[in-house]
């Protein structure tokens, strides 16, 4: 990186997050019910983490189910739970023989104890893998994500653990879900639509936002290359001018 914070030429995103968005105009635009999207979608998820370990991104971290999507009619978040299910199963140990590590951020209390057990298993299994992080937000939001981590440092501070003063970005960052992995430099969401819906909203503070006309089912492993040539037209500054590069 050079002075200033401004990426050199040629430069990888270190952390690409992706808001995977459009599965159900995919499937209602070729006539099928949108748990056809859904499991197409999961065939471009598997394009995403291929694309991204080709490439060298070292961490992607995707949107899978947020904590609104609790009010989606309830045979669709049934399905969405069996393909949850089937990722988990038929996923972690090819995963694995790519020296792919998953992870899961996001509030379990309402997944049912299969899902959190085969979570907790796929973690396990791959903890040690290097190649590149694969993330996935199961059950969750960015403002829940906040409030959580200010709920645990306020009852620090009540029980005199930790002085308040004390409290700054660093130390509010590590009570967050993933406190090791480092914010996104880019954060893509797919099918045009413009915004951040409640997705990792303190690790995007200086994030490139992408947003790509394409429904998340029609993704492939050349969208990777296609953001990472973009990425490198971007000046990043962190809030300096281009004069104190």
């Amino acid at each position: 990186m050079s002075a200033g914070g401004v990426r050199s030429p040629g430069s990888v995103p270190r952390h690409l997050a992706i808001i995977m968005d459009g599965n159900g105009r995919w499937a209602r635009a070729r006539g099928l019910p949108r748990t056809a999207g859904h499991r197409q979608g999961a065939e471009a998820l598997r394009e995403a983490v291929e694309g991204a370990a080709e490439h060298g991104i070292q961490h992607l971290t995707v949107f899978g189910f947020s904590a609104e999507n609790w009010r989606r009619p309830a045979a669709e978040i049934d399905e969405l739970m069996r393909l949850l299910r089937r990722y988990l199963r038929a996923e972690i140990d090819e995963l694995h023989r790519n020296d792919v590590r998953m992870r899961v951020i996001g509030d379990r209390t309402r997944l049912s104890r299969d899902i959190v057990d085969l979570i907790a298993e796929g973690e396990r299994q791959t903890a040690s893998n290097t190649r590149l992080t694969l993330t996935v937000a199961i059950n969750y939001g960015g403002r829940q994500e906040i409030v959580g981590a200010a709920r645990r440092l306020a009852e620090r501070a009540a029980a005199s653990e930790i002085d308040p003063a004390a409290i700054d970005e660093t130390v509010f960052a590590h009570e967050l879900f993933a406190p090791d992995v480092p914010d996104p430099d880019v954060v893509l969401r797919t099918s045009g639509e413009k915004r951040l819906s409640n997705f990792l909203l303190w690790q995007c503070a200086y994030s490139e936002l992408m947003f790509l006309d394409k429904l998340w089912p029609d993704f492939t492993r050349d969208d990777i290359a296609r953001i990472i040539d973009d990425f490198r037209q971007r000046d990043r500054r962190y809030g300096a001018t281009l004069e104190t590069r």
